[in-house]
């Protein structure tokens, strides 16, 4: 998992774990003992707050009631899935843990702890900082902006990997857009035992698609002008023989 380059500027764990919730279709939910996934039943506010809508007969209802007061009475999953198929799908997985209120009948959720892991390693997201911090702006479009590139523009994502060291390139089967956010885009390289992510930074922040196409423009023409992997061209060599 080891594949990197210089360090580029990323969004912070706050960010990155705003970013999970916002575009989050679904959420597994633990209370009492008892797990129960929902499928597009939540939103989101801008503290951070999760409002969750259940049917009358659920578990979690009566779990929420008979909570002691000021306790954490719950404890909601987050998947976040990398839309192009690749090894291990998924990203990145958010954890938050508190208490479930009644509301306008609904059930809202106030974290009092949020854990976010990622390939690097878990980490624990001060919750300041969760309230305070904001989804990346492209979250909500990353998975069709991902699918497109892998689907529509496969030799774009060739000429991409002109600027990926070569060494991280060794013995690669397959290169594939992992991920995407307002620094840069993320390439996941897979071998036949092994893969590992490299980190492709923008000249500066894309704050919408709009601002997207121009550093993805700017990544293709450096790309253009550098020249092919020595471990593509090996690998080229080695199969049209």
């Amino acid at each position: 998992m080891g594949d990197t380059q210089d360090w580029t500027a990323a969004p912070s764990a706050a960010e990155r774990a705003r970013s999970v919730l916002a575009a989050a279709w679904s959420c597994a939910v633990t209370a009492d003992g008892a797990r129960e996934e929902y499928v597009g039943a939540h939103g989101v506010s801008d503290e951070g707050e999760v409002r969750l809508t259940v049917p009358d007969d659920s578990a979690l209802i009566g779990a929420v009631l008979c909570a002691p007061r000021q306790e954490p009475s719950a404890v909601l999953e987050f998947a976040d899935v990398a839309p192009v198929p690749v090894r291990n799908r998924v990203r990145t997985r958010l954890w938050l843990s508190g208490r479930f209120e009644p509301a306008d009948g609904s059930l809202l959720f106030r974290p009092s702890r949020i854990l976010l892991r990622q390939s690097e390693g878990a980490v624990v997201v001060d919750l300041d900082e969760f309230t305070a911090a904001r989804p990346d702006p492209l979250a909500h479009a990353e998975s069709g902006l991902l699918t497109h590139l892998a689907d529509a523009h496969p030799d774009a994502v060739e000429r991409l990997t002109r600027l990926v060291r070569p060494e991280s390139l060794h013995a690669a089967t397959r290169v594939a857009p992992l991920a995407v956010d307002r620094h840069g885009l993320t390439l996941r390289i897979e071998r036949t035992r092994a893969h590992g992510d490299v980190r492709l930074p923008f000249h500066a922040p894309a704050d919408g698609v709009a601002e997207l196409t121009e550093r993805m423009h700017v990544l293709l023409a450096q790309a253009s002008a550098a020249g092919c992997p020595r471990a593509l061209q090996r690998q080229r060599a080695d199969g049209d023989g």
